[in-house]
């Protein structure tokens, strides 16, 4: 396993994470009970995984509670990340990235987790109704306080990210150490500003959806209804995504990585760990053996030469 710094933090992260958005009720093959998600973290431990991402939202909460169950006992032996600012309850002030919910929410997450800091506390995104000044106060306590150790945002714009490090440089508080956004090799949009500004803004990358919601897996094929449950079954925005074009580009991938002697799954992990500007990757997993596969793929080193074919059949595409 490789580990690289969390951004310009002296924190280092496996280049593979694992994410915790399907801990939860086995309400479908989609999900992990607290049982499969205990297995599920144990191998990634075990194969070197350090960085364990998840969110209050999450299973509203309950990805959290697997999660720190299944980290008893050895809680120092891992780097744990987790989000605040969406809808935990019924009440007008239950949600956003106030001052009074982040205070809610941060104690909320510990209590969860069973820990009393978390390492990265990300905005889960940006909440245009809350001065950032206000955010970034309150994270900035939380840090001074030791219940965080390095703010983070997600789902942020490059302009939200530049505007929340202005204003962290210039009163003093914590900086966002990373942002963590939706980015895959098929998936390219962050690349307009978002990266050109971490690169320039010394911010690390986190990417999740690395698979592209399955289509970098073969789970969708041409011609062929979308699986049950799926989110091409379920999202008629995904399903937008399940055109010729795409099925013609994960085609070319396919036989690229093939030829190597890997599946389209370990090129897409691949890709991502050969980015500059990324840390860590988060994949989920509903099973160790998806672990396992993450890992492999992030363990594939593409040479300079595997990355411009890649961006060619990408570009061409």
């Amino acid at each position: 396993m490789q580990y690289q710094q969390l951004g310009k933090t002296g924190l280092r992260v496996s280049a593979v994470g694992l994410g915790g958005n399907t801990f939860g009720p086995m309400i479908s093959s989609h999900n992990a009970d607290e049982a499969q998600t205990a297995r599920i973290i144990d191998r990634a431990i075990d194969l070197g995984v350090n960085h364990i991402d998840t969110a209050d939202v999450y299973s509203s909460g309950i990805s959290e509670e697997y999660v720190g169950k299944a980290l008893a006992g050895r809680r120092q032996r891992v780097v744990i990340a987790t989000k605040f600012r969406s809808k935990m309850g019924d009440g007008p002030n239950d949600l956003g990235a106030s001052r009074g919910h982040l205070l809610d929410s941060i104690d909320g997450s510990l209590r969860r987790l069973r820990t009393d800091y978390v390492d990265v506390y990300y905005i889960h995104s940006f909440d245009p109704t809350t001065p950032l000044e206000e955010t970034l106060r309150g994270l900035d306590d939380l840090v001074r306080l030791g219940k965080v150790r390095y703010p983070a945002c997600s789902n942020f714009a490059a302009w939200q990210i530049a505007r929340g490090l202005w204003i962290a440089d210039r009163r003093g508080y914590a900086p966002f150490a990373v942002v963590q956004s939706e980015y895959n090799v098929i998936n390219r949009r962050l690349e307009a500003e978002v990266v050109p500004a971490c690169r320039d803004l010394g911010v690390g990358i986190v990417p999740y959806s690395p698979l592209a919601g399955g289509i970098l897996t073969g789970k969708y094929r041409r011609g062929e209804p979308a699986p049950a449950g799926t989110r091409g079954h379920q999202r008629e925005g995904f399903a937008r995504q399940l055109n010729d074009r795409t099925f013609d580009l994960v085609d070319r991938l396919t036989a690229f990585a093939r030829e190597r002697g890997h599946s389209i799954g370990d090129l897409a992990m691949a890709w991502l760990v050969a980015q500059p500007e990324v840390c860590s990757v988060i994949a989920g997993a509903t099973a160790p053996e998806q672990v396992e596969e993450n890992v492999r793929g992030g363990d594939w080193a593409l040479s300079p030469e595997d990355l411009a074919a890649i961006d060619a059949i990408v570009k061409g595409g």
